[in-house]
This record gives structure tokens, C-alpha cells and sequence, in this order.
């Protein structure tokens, strides 16, 4: 499939923006702006884009929706000039070890790499902008939010953390999971291998001050099942921040991605989100529609079925994700198995009033004073945010 038409929307005006943030989301919104004859500026407070990763694996999934992810860029004007390797199989394990193939004729999710380094998602997003005519400003602190502002500063605070190892390594390319509660309480271990480089992590919902024996015991266990193999590894951690927002808008501005909680609850797969919410803030920019409406109307509802599904993973423990390896996902197309989870259904819409009622409990982790420490969650700055008290 082609992914290199990246039509612009037609200019509706010059007024300047502001766009707080240089993460996916606000790179994107700043590109569609630029392109439809807007005047841009991209405030960035640290020196680089990606400045949270470390050259890291991550999927940009392509299972919540029918259409194709790559598509959905392509028609909003987005072309993939960043590496992407479609997914169509990998293996999962059970807690018991049980491996399970996993497959589909679409690819399941895009593997892209997060940080500065050319190549990765960021690199390619900032270098488009560019080419839009975005001006960007690195080191550049937002106190305050001044005429039109998009707020995208990304997560600011941790309801689930990912720590683990970048590599390289001589293993052949390879994708693993494992749902295992010794592994990863509440959340999974990967382990993904490409072209000589490899992510290894485990991914909490709870438990991150245990953090370090968590990922010693994935990575044990990759080694035993998969002969996992590092070299020149390097430690890294990120974190999540999951939040059904009453509103998205903060102080008369637009706020998108993941500063305003747009992130899937069950697996914490937020580049879609991301996407989506940069390009429904540029539509209602440019052609002046309401932005509440249109997010509450093409988000909102992937957002609740994601707490439904946080809910049911977190009663199914590891025996229940053991039978939905080995008869639901491991049987016929996983993509389909995967987005029958967010298509609208009597159970979800049942369980939705007791789940949000549960939401925030077992995502909020109080393992950790936060003083004098090192956890992943830990490592984020204290930033000054327009539109937070």
C-alpha cells in the first residue's frame, strides 16, 4: 500500500498558533496547521524531540479500528518517513510458559522507534514539520499561554510505567509477549527484536517500586524461552498516564494526547490516540468546528470501552488470560479478535458505570514517596504547564 500522498487542507487563516509540545501529538497538529497556510510555532522546553526515549521499540497498533492505521496518516496528510515494520504474528505466553502463535493477515501493529536518532517516529514528524514551514524552539519553557494555544506536553504523571533494555543483539527478528503477574502485576512483558536491535520491558499497572526485580525476572524469562541475547544494553523507563477527561479544554485552550488522558486504558497503546486527537484539534482549528464535539464523538467512546477492558483483564488474572490465549486470540485472526474488544457491545456498555467506578484504583500505585528515589516515574520533570494550576 502507498503512504507518500500528503495532500494539504486548504488555508482557512493566517492568524498565528502556539503549540506547546513537540511529541507526536503536537508535531502532527502543527503539520496539518502549516500545511493548511497557518502560521505555527512549536514551543519545545528541552533541546530535542523524543527527549523521554531512548531509541526504543514501540507499536503504533492497528487494531481498534477497521481501517489501516498507515491510511488514516496518509489521508490526514502524514507521510510514514519514519521506520516502520509491519506485524502480522509473533508468539505469546501464558504464566505457565505455554507458548501460542498469534497472527493475522493485516498487520496486528507498526513497530516504530521513539526518540531523537534518525529514523525514529519523532525524527520523522519534527523533519515534516520542517518542510511544512513550523517554526520550532527547542529550550524554549511555555510558562504561560498567550492568543491561540494547542497544549500537548504529554503525561504528567504515571498510572503505568514501562522499564526495561534497549540492545543489540544477534537474534533473528522476532515478536514476544508474556501475561504473566510475576512478570508484569497487572500489565505484560515484550521482548522486540529487529534488524540487529532489541527492546526488552516490562510494562506495570502496579507494583513500581519492585520495578528492578520485575524487569530481571522478563528478562530471565526471555532468555530461558527465547534465548534472548543483549549486547551494549541500556537501561530506559516510561511511563503512561490514563484519565477520562470531563473536558479538553484548559484554560480556552485545545489539549490533546496524552496530557489530557487520550490513551488506551488496557494496553497503554497511545500513538493512535495521539494522532487522532492532533487531527480532530487542527480540524476544528481550521474549519472552526467544535472540538469537544468531535473528540467526544470519535474518541470518547474507544476511551470507555479501554476502562471496560482494563476492568475485565485486571478479574481475569492469569488463568483467564490463559484461556483467552488459547481460545480467542491464538484461533483465527487475532486483528478481528482484538477489535471485536472495542466495538460496542451489551456487556461493555454493562460493565462501563462499575468499571470507571474502579478506573483510577488499581492504575494509581502508592509504592513510592517519591522522595530520593530513582523509579521510572520518578524521572519526569517537573514541568510548567499552561492551563494547570
Amino acid at each position: 500500500m502507498a503512504h507518500d500522498d500528503c495532500r494539504a487542507p486548504t488555508p482557512r487563516s493566517n492568524a498565528p498558533l502556539t503549540i506547546v509540545g513537540a511529541g507526536p501529538a503536537g508535531l502532527v497538529c502543527a503539520i496539518l496547521l502549516a500545511r493548511a497556510g497557518r502560521k505555527v510555532v512549536v514551543r519545545e522546553w528541552h533541546g530535542t524531540v523524543g527527549w523521554r526515549f531512548h531509541d526504543d521499540f514501540q507499536g503504533l497498533e492497528n487494531w481498534s479500528d477497521e481501517g489501516d492505521v498507515l491510511d488514516e496518516l496518509t489521508a490526514a496528510g502524514i507521510c510514514a518517513n519514519f521506520e516502520v515494520v509491519a506485524v502480522r504474528c509473533g508468539v505469546a505466553f501464558d504464566a505457565w510458559g505455554e507458548p501460542y502463535g498469534i497472527s493475522s493477515d493485516a498487520p496486528l501493529y507498526y513497530l516504530v522507534r521513539r526518540g531523537h536518532e534518525a529514523g525514529s517516529l519523532d525524527r520523522g514528524l519534527l523533519e515534516q514539520a520542517l518542510e511544512a514551514g513550523v517554526e520550532v524552539r527547542f529550550g524554549d519553557r511555555a510558562e504561560a499561554a498567550d492568543h491561540a494555544t494547542v497544549l500537548a506536553v504529554g503525561p504528567r504523571i504515571a498510572d503505568a510505567i514501562a522499564v526495561g533494555y534497549v540492545f543489540e543483539t544477534p537474534m533473528p527478528d522476532g515478536d514476544w509477549i508474556c501475561f504473566n503477574s510475576a512478570l508484569a502485576p497487572l500489565g505484560y512483558s515484550y521482548l522486540l527484536v529487529h534488524g540487529g536491535r532489541g527492546t526488552v520491558a516490562s510494562c506495570l499497572f502496579t507494583g513500581f517500586k519492585r520495578e528492578a526485580e520485575y524487569v530481571a525476572r522478563t528478562v530471565d524469562f526471555f532468555r530461558r524461552r527465547v534465548g534472548l541475547t543483549m549486547r551494549h544494553e541500556r537501561p530506559f523507563g516510561g511511563f503512561a498516564n490514563f484519565r477520562l477527561p470531563r473536558t479538553a479544554i484548559q484554560g480556552g485552550h485545545l489539549v490533546i494526547g496524552e496530557q489530557v488522558g487520550f490513551q488506551d486504558a488496557l494496553a497503554g497503546f497511545g500513538l493512535r490516540y495521539a494522532f487522532r486527537s492532533a487531527f480532530l484539534a487542527a480540524r476544528s482549528l481550521i474549519d472552526g468546528t467544535d472540538y469537544t464535539s468531535l473528540w467526544r464523538r470519535e474518541l470518547l467512546p474507544l476511551l470507555r470501552a479501554s476502562v471496560s477492558n482494563r476492568f475485565l483483564f485486571n478479574l481475569a488474572g492469569d488463568r483467564g488470560w490463559r484461556w483467552i490465549l488459547a481460545h480467542r486470540l491464538s484461533v483465527g485472526d487475532a486483528r478481528e479478535s482484538l477489535r471485536n474488544l472495542y466495538r460496542p457491545s451489551l456487556l461493555r456498555r454493562a460493565l462501563y458505570p462499575l468499571a470507571y467506578l474502579r478506573f483510577r484504583a488499581p492504575l494509581h500505585d502508592r509504592s513510592c514517596d517519591h522522595r530520593e528515589c530513582s523509579c521510572v516515574w520518578c524521572r519526569c520533570d517537573d514541568r510548567a504547564v499552561p492551563g494547570h494550576a
